[in-house]
């Protein structure tokens, strides 16, 4: 009896044409631990460190609404040297602020609790940020470390692999922070194009999931907005306001010259039909869609 092909959840999303816009997960403050061991299934919380240190870096996350995702340089795993940690946010003005520090015994990772509480040196370099949780979801390991090496050739000092970031049917995924901008569906080729783009402050929406710092469809809204005028800066389009209207949602931008001034976006929301959303997760689900149906000048 033939044994049944193998299920990727990536594959079957590109298949189906998921739309991707509005799915980057919330949040302004990261922390980056480096971990040249395998990483556990559920990242950070899965590591076996010393429990009062482990802790305390946990509540200091939780407090600042941290996400905690364990790194590593792209390719093979060096054997020496202290390993990196850091504290990257993006403040509501839109401020970027970043801490690194050094870490050889778990206890040196109490560093992280301090630094979240102090405001960090603003600016410094983007990281980016490519998932490879294969222990997660095979598709973040085969899609995303092949977009990693591409990417290390080109900015080798801001490149990592990272823990599970979300979204693994739109692998390969990578995260640019402090900048808080979600990227998807991404390859070796389109990976390098995009951030090309990106480092000139012109994004695009074919790849874009969204930004960390607007609810899912402000999100799409500036997703459509893109497609419908072009690329534009990462703060060229601001939030008004968002209202319900019945079964619609409208979304008004502001824009920075030499984009429209001000732009309405309507969208509807529903659920997608049943389908398996991600390779472990044998049982069928439903995900939001957030469906533009007018974008126009106001």
């Amino acid at each position: 009896m033939a044994s049944a092909e193998r299920f990727f959840c990536a594959d079957s999303a590109r298949m189906r044409g998921d739309p991707m816009a509005g799915t980057a997960p919330r949040g302004l403050v990261w922390v980056l631990i480096e971990y040249r061991g395998r990483w556990p299934l559920d990242g950070f919380d899965g590591l076996d460190l010393e429990p009062a240190t482990k802790t305390l870096v946990f509540s200091a996350a939780q407090t600042a609404r941290a996400r905690i995702l364990l790194v590593e340089r792209p390719g093979r795993r060096r054997r020496e040297g202290p390993d990196r940690w850091a504290v990257l946010r993006r403040e509501t003005s839109g401020v970027v602020r970043q801490q690194w520090g050094t870490w050889s015994g778990d206890e040196d990772l109490a560093q992280i609790a301090t630094a979240l509480d102090t405001p960090g040196r603003p600016g410094g370099p983007p990281v980016l940020l490519v998932c490879t949780h294969g222990h997660h979801d095979p598709c973040c390991a085969v899609r995303g470390r092949p977009v990693a090496r591409a990417l290390a050739k080109h900015w080798p000092e801001q490149v990592w692999e990272c823990t599970h970031v979300g979204g693994d049917r739109f692998a390969a995924n990578v995260v640019i922070v402090p900048d808080g901008v979600y990227y998807g569906g991404l390859d070796a080729e389109s990976s390098v194009v995009t951030i090309e783009e990106h480092f000139s402050d012109r994004i695009h929406h074919h790849h874009l999931r969204g930004y960390t710092d607007l609810a899912p469809l402000q999100q799409a809204a500036i997703a459509a907005t893109l497609r419908r005028f072009g690329p534009a800066g990462r703060s060229d389009y601001t939030v008004a306001e968002s209202a319900r209207q019945g079964d619609l949602w409208r979304i008004r931008l502001t824009g920075r010259a030499p984009h429209p001034e001000r732009v309405e976006v309507e969208l509807q929301v529903h659920r997608s039909p049943p389908c398996r959303l991600t390779c472990r997760g044998a049982a069928a689900s439903s995900a939001l869609v957030y469906e533009p149906t007018s974008v126009h000048i106001v």
